[in-house]
């Protein structure tokens, strides 16, 4: 099955360039065959089973799948086939479609490649095409001056990642740790240091953790929908397979400097993400911006699997594991769905700005409604996606601030802080985009004029939906199979479930009865006709211009946190004939990472360049300066005995 689906959809990737065959034949092929990738991964995590070759340090090609794989291998199913399905009529306006179509292909058979990969080359090989499709996809899209800076920023980010990957892999396979985890440990205190930073700096920059996430709310904007919804919910996962394959592999579990900084990392990406998401007006970016809280959360849940497992809770450690795999499913199905119907959204009014919509459930009910689910389940809405698993990362999290070292306590208590936190702003975040972008009036001509998209570009986001209940309502099934992926967790003491969230929420029971009261107020109702009723504003009109904005909502927040994020605001006035004309008000949040951190490091970049092309064309005596002290510093090394 596995090879029938690669194989199908490399035909998809392949009619895509003949010119008498159709964009949708292709398209179908593609989703075909991802779906049997991913049905092999399903049975490969529910059975436990392994199928293919195991790692190996060799240089030989080699592809498996193991119960871990298989999860991702279906999570990218997840997400990939209904992107496909969703691209037939929306790929129909876009430029140069069958170029579009050939790389949506590619990028899901690179997605399903690296996470079956089993040797470094492969795996690298297919990390760089995953990397470089995106981009491809951005220019063929779009090819302006704005898409062109953020691919050449994405890329050199990402550049900085794929390093440490490349530098984690070879390392592993240099000391035979790849096919054997004891050769790690054979290999000394300084090689797992250079595997560890490198696999944290190189999956983190993928999976978009600050401070290495720059180019995440660049990118994901501009690429077309059906490809935003992959790279959200299915490239940022792979970078998380990666991270938690480097920490599960470990033997005897990774040193404790390490669970803390994963543990740091997340804790800061999920606070940081959702802070700058609610201060978004641009749809897209939003998106992008919880993509990096939700990258967090997962990340914090493996951190403290690695320091519970490091304090020998073997039981909590695998709760924790089970807890971050599961919110990257969640995450991955809620965040597929709502990039795509941000690109119906996009389609239907001709913007993304959140203060030009307004009404669109009632315009577009089934683009609506789908995008009220998804926005629900990134909130942490209990009996949708994500509420579980946020819920059992807190109680691993608080279980971890149990502890009896001060440093593990501490570090727990402020995970847990963070997730609590980070939860309220989600609500705030998706409750004010539920808010102004589906209820109320129209806030602008397009969204006036909003009419539904076609069937295609309506049941994807729908069936994604469905998956967001599906997996809220009845987590519990998947819980012990998650659990069995925790080192040793295919232990009976762990098989047995640990009697935590995930695995006993009444999750089921609060659905039913949320669906009995629904049933009982539609009764209730029967056919009496709706009754319009005028919108009271103290006797006028209650036009666009008194509607609230997104940044009238976020302003307590704005306010709160303003010694943070300083944001800006400032008045323009605009006069002719010595009569003001207009008056214009101007604000924002500035994203301090930018002014802080990678404004002076782009501007050190460019001078040492600028530095080194005056040297290029100097005289001949700064080429002879440059190499004596060339030579001089190495002699002071080696006598040093740095290079021995």
């Amino acid at each position: 099955m596995l090879v029938a689906g690669a194989g199908s959809i490399a035909c998809g990737v392949a009619l895509t360039g003949v010119r008498r065959a159709g964009i949708a034949v292709a398209l179908l092929l593609q989703a075909a065959g991802t779906a049997l990738v991913g049905a092999v991964g399903a049975v490969c995590l529910l059975d436990g089973r392994t199928v293919g070759a195991g790692f190996t340090s060799d240089l030989e090609p080699s592809l498996g799948v193991d119960p871990l794989s298989g999860l991702f291998l279906l999570l990218v199913a997840l997400v990939a086939v209904p992107a496909a399905l969703y691209a037939i009529p929306y790929l129909a306006g876009a430029r140069r479609p069958r170029t579009l179509a050939a790389l949506t292909g590619l990028f899901g058979l690179a997605l399903a490649g690296v996470v079956t990969a089993r040797d470094a080359v492969t795996f690298l090989a297919l990390w760089e095409v995953m990397t470089l499709v995106p981009a491809a996809a951005i220019l063929v899209a779009r090819g302006d001056a704005p898409a062109r800076r953020a691919v050449f920023e994405y890329l050199a980010v990402t550049r900085i990642g794929g390093a440490g990957v490349w530098v984690a892999l070879l390392a592993l396979a240099h000391h035979g740790a790849l096919g054997d985890p004891a050769g790690l440990a054979a290999a000394g205190g300084g090689a797992q240091a250079l595997v560890a930073v490198a696999g944290i700096v190189g999956f983190g920059t993928k999976a978009g953790l600050v401070p290495l996430h720059a180019w995440l709310p660049r990118a994901h904007p501009l690429a077309p929908s059906n490809v935003s919804a992959v790279m959200s919910g299915a490239m940022v996962s792979v970078a998380l397979y990666g991270l938690a394959r480097l920490l599960t592999g470990w033997p005897g579990g990774p040193p404790a400097w390490v669970g803390f900084t994963v543990l740091a990392l997340g804790a800061l990406s999920a606070l940081t993400g959702i802070l700058y998401a609610v201060f978004q007006a641009d749809l897209k970016r939003l998106l992008a911006f919880s993509t990096i809280e939700n990258a967090g959360i997962v990340t914090a849940a493996l951190g403290a699997a690695a320091l519970l497992e490091a304090r020998g809770e073997a039981r909590w450690a695998a709760t924790a594991l089970a807890a971050g795999l599961l919110h990257a499913l969640a995450h991955a199905l809620a965040k597929a769905l709502l990039f795509l119907t941000a690109g119906s959204v996009e389609r239907a009014t001709g913007g993304l700005r959140i203060d030009a919509m307004g009404g669109l459930l009632g315009r577009m009910p089934a683009t609506g409604g789908a995008t009220l689910v998804g926005a629900l389940a990134l909130a942490g809405v209990p009996v949708l996606a994500g509420f579980a698993s946020e819920w059992a990362t807190l109680g691993a999290l608080i279980e971890l601030a149990r502890a009896d070292a001060v440093g593990t306590a501490l570090a727990g208590a402020l995970g847990a802080a963070a997730l609590a936190a980070t939860t309220g702003l989600a609500v705030v975040c998706f409750v004010a985009l539920a808010g102004l972008a589906l209820l109320g009036r129209p806030r602008g001509p397009g969204a006036a004029a909003a009419t539904e998209v076609p069937g295609p570009m309506r049941w994807a986001p729908a069936a994604l939906a469905a998956g967001c209940v599906a997996l809220g309502v009845a987590p519990g099934p998947l819980m012990p199979a998650l659990e069995r992926l925790a080192p040793g967790g295919d232990g009976a003491e762990v098989a047995a479930g640990v009697g935590v969230p995930g695995a006993s929420l009444p999750t089921l029971g609060a659905a039913l009865a949320l669906g009995g009261a629904a049933a009982l107020l539609a009764v209730a109702r029967g056919r009496r006709p709706r009754a319009a009723a005028p919108v009271w504003n103290c006797g006028q009109d209650a036009g666009r211009e008194l509607a609230w904005t997104s940044a009238a909502f976020t302003k307590p927040l704005r306010l709160a946190f303003g010694g943070m994020l300083r944001p800006r605001r400032g008045v323009e006035v605009v006069a002719r004939a010595g009569i003001v004309r207009e008056i214009r008000h101007r604000g924002g949040v500035p994203h301090l990472f930018d002014s802080l951190l990678y404004g002076p490091t782009a501007r050190a970049a460019l001078a040492g360049a600028g530095a080194a092309r005056r040297l290029q064309s100097g005289s001949i005596r700064q080429y002879i300066a440059a190499l004596v002290g060339v030579v001089v510093l190495l002699l002071a090394l080696a006598r040093a005995g740095a290079l021995g």
